[in-house]
């Protein structure tokens, strides 16, 4: 079993930039492919972004292509989600998830066995 915790969100301006990350526990961590997912106020949980256990894959919603790059350091059991050029319509709590064991990346939230607490992004305009 693996334990997420977000941290990095915040308020930020229109235009700016947030760099959240996600801490993992267990010793398995460099097995789980890790997705980033948010849900904004009154609305369902989106993917955002995945990157394969190996850090060989990256996979992003179409709409945010461009903006949003995942990392991870399997060394230090943390992955990353980059966010610039931001809009008032990130706002959202974001979450990031797990997915074991040697799987490949998933879009949906289902196929994710392990979910952080979350972290708020506010985007002002």
């Amino acid at each position: 079993q693996v334990q997420l915790v977000e941290s990095g969100g915040g308020l930020v301006q229109a235009g700016g930039s947030l760099r959240l990350s996600c801490a993992a526990s267990g010793r398995t961590f460099s097995t789980y492919t890790m997705g980033w997912f948010r849900q904004a106020p009154g609305k369902e949980r989106e993917f955002v972004a995945a990157i394969r256990w190996n850090g060989a894959y990256t996979y992003y919603a179409d709409s945010l292509k461009g903006r949003f790059t995942v990392s991870r350091d399997n060394a230090k059991n943390a992955v990353y989600l980059q966010m610039n050029s931001l809009k008032p319509e990130d706002t959202a709590v974001y979450y990031c998830a797990a997915r074991p064991i040697y799987t490949n990346i998933a879009r949906s939230a289902i196929d994710y066995d392990y979910w952080g607490q979350g972290t708020q992004v506010t985007v002002s305009s």
